[in-house]
């Protein structure tokens, strides 16, 4: 048998019984799978592991908590060995084979009537991969082929595309921070499949670069206004691009609901009809003061942490961002948009009850290789935004966690 290569197959298990033998680590890891594709799942061993047993305690599986039997893989479709007994696994594999059912042994594989493949997972496919023959088995290898297949599945790399006909429908993707690898899997994925994309500014440009030649990348600060408001001709454009069959990537800086008025374009595809996929991204408000080395919560330091946006100043009819209560607080507080204001919110922090010396950092284009950090307190931090000539896009860090970390480089 084992001259001739394995015939691959998917089982379909959902509600037919499994049996697996023994509760160690190679249950451990098959079990999730089995459970996944809804077996009806026995597991007979008369220990386990905590994890193991915590399946069997959540209803997830069927413990039988003593040692193989012969009779146990009656009825079975399938059957996973994987005790430490080498007499079990053998009198289990001899029993699988007069009742014909398919069985895996984690000890030889060679005895076995399956082999399971190493796989993963991306976006409805399953990547299977097995080793041609049984000799010269390398499950390093196969594992080794199976992430490089799936990674390049979720990261746009290997792209196949879709022979059917495709929905009209935008993605609002959160490119995260800055740094091209700081955007989620799905949104990387989603990018690769685009016809269009409408990209922000602050979105990360490097993967722009990434995209075939047929995509068509529109800078959504260049879009023709008219009569149009800015946000309006956005999503005039998004609607348009969408209802043309094609598939439509709004790629935002950091994460769309957190001062990107994603909102506002998800209303406006509702109104027109059109589906819209929203896909989170990282926000800067965590991800770029991380990157500094600045944690915005800390044991012993700071138990919260706010984010505000400081676009409009805080003496500003349009503000809606109550500072002197901000000034109150004792955790983290975390600025966006506010390089230009900085001088009165500080004055306004002050004036409240924040003490002067309050440390305060600025992280300019947080996670890109532009980054750089400068540290002030709240006393000296407007000066120094002119005397350093900080500018946005930076976040900016008030709160005794700037102190926690290495300090910064010169």
């Amino acid at each position: 048998m084992a001259e001739h290569p394995a015939y691959p197959v998917g089982l379909r298990l959902s509600g037919r019984r499994v049996v697996v033998l023994g509760g160690g680590q190679v249950a451990q890891r098959r079990l999730p799978a089995l459970i996944a594709a809804g077996a009806d799942i026995v597991l007979v061993s008369p220990e386990a592991t905590p994890s193991v047993e915590a399946m069997a305690d959540a209803g997830e599986i069927t413990w039988v908590r003593r040692g193989y039997e012969d009779g146990d893989l009656a009825e079975a479709w399938y059957a996973l060995i994987a005790t430490s007994d080498p007499a079990a696994n053998t009198a289990a594999s001899a029993e699988a084979e007069r009742h014909r059912v398919w069985c895996v042994r984690s000890d030889d594989a060679d005895q076995a009537t399956a082999w399971t493949p190493a796989t993963g997972h991306s976006e409805g496919v399953t990547v299977a991969v097995l080793t041609t023959h049984a000799r010269g088995r390398d499950p390093r290898h196969t594992a080794a082929i199976r992430d490089a297949v799936v990674e390049g599945l979720r990261d746009g790399t290997l792209v196949a595309p879709h022979h059917r006909t495709r929905t009209p429908g935008v993605a609002l993707v959160g490119g995260g921070p800055g740094d091209p690898d700081l955007i989620t899997v799905r949104g990387r994925r989603l990018l690769a499949e685009a016809d269009v994309v409408i990209a922000d500014r602050l979105g990360p440009r490097d993967l722009l670069a990434e995209l075939p030649p047929h995509v068509e990348v529109i800078d959504a600060a260049k879009i023709p206004y008219g009569r149009y408001m800015a946000q309006e001709a956005i999503n005039h454009a998004l609607v348009e691009h969408a209802k043309q069959g094609k598939a439509v990537v709004r790629l935002k800086g950091g994460d769309p609901f957190v001062f990107g008025r994603g909102m506002e374009e998800v209303q406006a595809l509702a109104e027109a009809g059109i589906p819209c996929t929203v896909v989170p991204g990282i926000s800067s408000s965590i991800s770029v003061p991380g990157a500094a080395g600045i944690p915005v919560t800390h044991r012993g330091v700071a138990h919260e942490f706010t984010v505000v946006s400081g676009h409009v100043a805080p003496d500003d009819e349009r503000s809606l961002v109550d500072w002197p209560s901000l000034a109150k607080l004792t955790g983290t507080l975390v600025v966006l948009m506010g390089v230009d204001k900085i001088g009165k919110i500080a004055e306004t922090l002050v004036a409240h009850g924040r003490p002067p010396a309050t440390p305060v950092a600025l992280v300019q284009e947080g996670t890109t290789a532009a980054q750089r950090r400068v540290d002030a307190t709240l006393a000296t931090v407007a000066e120094t935004v002119r005397a350093e000539d900080v500018k946005p896009p930076a976040v900016i860090v008030i709160g005794e966690v700037v102190r926690v970390g290495p300090a910064p480089s010169a």
